[in-house]
Order: C-alpha cells, then sequence, then structure tokens
C-alpha cells in the first residue's frame, strides 16, 4: 500500500513537528530531504507546494498542505486524534493556544534565530534584536507554563496533543540556536517545571524515538538536547 502522505523536511526543521504528529499516529508516510544548503525551497518547483518557499509541506490525498499550524490542525481533524473535536469544550483554547505558538513564539524564536533577516547586517543591530527576541520568548514559556498548571489544560496533559509536540520542539531549538547565543542559558526546560515534565514525557514515547533515529537526534532532545550529527545549524 502507498503512503498517504508525504512529508517535504529538514532536519531539526519545524517539519519535525509534522513527523512527530504523523509518528504518533501512526500513519505511513514518505520524506522528501529539501536542500537548504542549496535553497530548494525556494525553486519553482516547491513554491508550486508552497509559494512561500518555507518548509515543512505535507503532501495528502486532498492536495498539499503548508504552515505547521495548518498542518497539525488538519491532522487533528482527519484523524480525529492528537487534539480536542470540534464539539470539545477545550476546543477553543487548544486553538488559541496553537495559534499563539505558531504566530507568537515561533516567530519570536525565529528573530533569535535569523536575526540579520529581520534587522539587516549590522552586528549591533542584530544584538539588539535578538534580545528582544529572547525577552518576548522567555516571556511566551511563562504563559505556555501557566496553561499547563491549569487544571484542565490543552497540553501537557494525560493525552498527548499535536501541542505538546510543538512546544516540546519550541523548547528544543530555543536551547540549540542560534550556536553560541548568549541567550541559550536563559530556555533550560527546568525554569518551566510543567513544560519540563511534558518534555521528559515525551522522551519516552515510540513516536519521539522512531523521530531521532530518522534524523539521527541523540536521546533527551527536549530535555537536554544536542546538536544533530553533523550540525545543521537550522532550526525554523
Amino acid at each position: 500500500m502507498e503512503p498517504s502522505y508525504r512529508l517535504h523536511y529538514a532536519p531539526d526543521n519545524a517539519s519535525l513537528v509534522i513527523r512527530l504528529a504523523l509518528n504518533e499516529l501512526g500513519e505511513r508516510y514518505s520524506t522528501c530531504l529539501v536542500d537548504r544548503a542549496s535553497r530548494a525551497q525556494k525553486s519553482d518547483a516547491y513554491r508550486q507546494l508552497n509559494p512561500n518557499g518555507l518548509i515543512p509541506v505535507l503532501e495528502t490525498p486532498n492536495g498539499p498542505v503548508f504552515e505547521t499550524a495548518a498542518i497539525l490542525l488538519w491532522l487533528v481533524d482527519r484523524h480525529g486524534k492528537l487534539g480536542p473535536q470540534v464539539d470539545d469544550p477545550l476546543r477553543g483554547r487548544f486553538l488559541s493556544w496553537l495559534f499563539f505558538v505558531s504566530n507568537t513564539l515561533h516567530p519570536a524564536l525565529r528573530m533569535l534565530f535569523y536575526s540579520s533577516q529581520y534587522i539587516g547586517p549590522a552586528e549591533q543591530d542584530q544584538v539588539q534584536l535578538s534580545g528582544i527576541a529572547s525577552e518576548q520568548a522567555v516571556r511566551y514559556f511563562d504563559l505556555l507554563e501557566e496553561e499547563a498548571a491549569r487544571t484542565r489544560p490543552v497540553f501537557a496533559a494525560t493525552a498527548v496533543s499535536v501541542l505538546d509536540f510543538y512546544v516540546a520542539a519550541c523548547l528544543r531549538w530555543a536551547q540549540l540556536y542560534p550556536m553560541y547565543s548568549p541567550h541559550l542559558g536563559r530556555f533550560a526546560p527546568r525554569n518551566w517545571p510543567n513544560l519540563n515534565r511534558m518534555a521528559l514525557d515525551l522522551e519516552t514515547r515510540q513516536s519521539v524515538t522512531e523521530w531521532r533515529l530518522e534524523e539521527g537526534i541523540t536521546s533527551a532532545p527536549f530535555t537536554r538536547p544536542e546538536y544533530p550529527v553533523p550540525p545543521e545549524g537550522s532550526a525554523v
């Protein structure tokens, strides 16, 4: 039987969240490595899948889906798993936090990782922007910690959701990128006990083990992450 999905990915990229969700669902899928070194994601062929030229893209029986949160929500609704369904009282909060991570936390991390793309080549400008982005990201993780501490949180709960994987991936990237950043120490998961517990639990799941083996990631990828071998230096 042919796989239902085809994931266009890059190592330690936003695509890892989609890979984790697919693994957790037990869905068969094929992968297509996008060569970032040659900027394959900006090629005409790739832009037919995602006009914005970003990773990931998930090709589905209903056509390609891009944008990380859109893919995750599509999978939740398609398979009825890994998130509250439309008639669940928690659905609204789940959507709010999913898009908070996608539209607020993730862009702040991108500004921290890729300051020059946002403010230009001047080093002092990059330092200033990365400092601001770091402050914002810490505050956003604080807000996520507050939600995770609720009696009925929409993530970091008994049932694993796509939001768990997305937040854990953001914790990973914040601790690793950019290499040698003075801000890396601010993002130790122990600063957020509930997020740390969630990340530790995820590290024991088969879906995470499968991803680690597929992409050459070492153990404890969320709580004590190491750079991929060889280091890719890439996260989005």
